[in-house]
């Protein structure tokens, strides 16, 4: 159960990294790790896909180092929703955290 909800913050953080620059899957393995999140590629991958296909990121494929690489951006409808997660985010920090 407890993987489900963190399934949703890890969602969350890639549309709010992917609003602020261009990502990849390694830099965002390393960058959910820094807030505690252990995602596998199994795991990163697959949400991704979920995100582009659901319409919520955008993406371009890159050779780099003889690799093929895919950057993310978040789009106009995933902007929208990143900014809902906010304003739901902060009531609930301030119902559970703050206990306001």
């Amino acid at each position: 159960m407890i993987g489900e909800f963190f399934i949703g913050f890890i969602r969350i953080h890639i549309l709010y990294h992917a609003s602020k620059e261009e990502v990849f899957g390694v830099a965002l393995i390393r960058e959910l790790a820094r807030h505690g999140y252990h995602t596998s590629p199994g795991t990163l991958y697959p949400i991704l896909h979920r995100l582009r296909g659901d319409g919520y990121l955008s993406s371009r494929a890159m050779v780099v180092n003889g690799k093929m690489r895919r950057y993310y951006r978040i789009t106009r409808k995933g902007a929208r929703v990143l900014s809902e997660c906010k304003g739901r985010i902060r009531e609930l920090v301030d119902e559970v955290i703050l206990e306001k």
